[in-house]
């Protein structure tokens, strides 16, 4: 396993960000470990829900966790706001950096991670691979 620290800037886009790092690094594989920052907003889909909701505001990242591979993210946000109300849910694109978000993840170099569809839950799943 290789840790790689990363830093976003004001204006990137966290989820499409994190997933263009992974194709760039030939990141096959890899865990967000954690993560802290701001943003300007919040795309976050609730549970049970179809959609994202859209939170356009100054928001505080608590917590950033998920998985990478080369089929895209799969990670789960929480935030707060102004008055210390949290939110959180999956992340869809447009969650906007504010000033900064620092994040690190955790490339795991014999493995694949891919998403395949599963009958059993109607969604594309994980699927680990190991690599030779």
């Amino acid at each position: 396993m290789q840790t790689l620290p990363v830093r976003l800037v004001p204006g990137d886009d966290l989820r499409n960000t994190l997933e263009a790092i992974a194709r760039n690094q030939a990141i096959n594989a890899a865990f967000v470990l954690q993560g802290i920052g701001s943003l300007s907003a919040a795309n976050l889909r609730y549970a049970g829900i179809d959609q994202p909701t859209l939170l356009e505001r100054d928001l505080e990242i608590l917590t950033l966790a998920g998985s990478l591979g080369p089929d895209g993210a799969h990670l789960h946000m929480s935030v707060s706001d102004s008055t210390g109300r949290v939110y959180g849910g999956h992340v869809s694109p447009g969650c906007i950096v504010r000033t900064t978000a620092e994040i690190l993840l955790a490339s795991l170099d014999s493995f694949r991670f891919s998403r395949e569809f599963d009958s059993a839950t109607g969604f594309p799943e994980l699927s680990i691979h190991r690599q030779t």
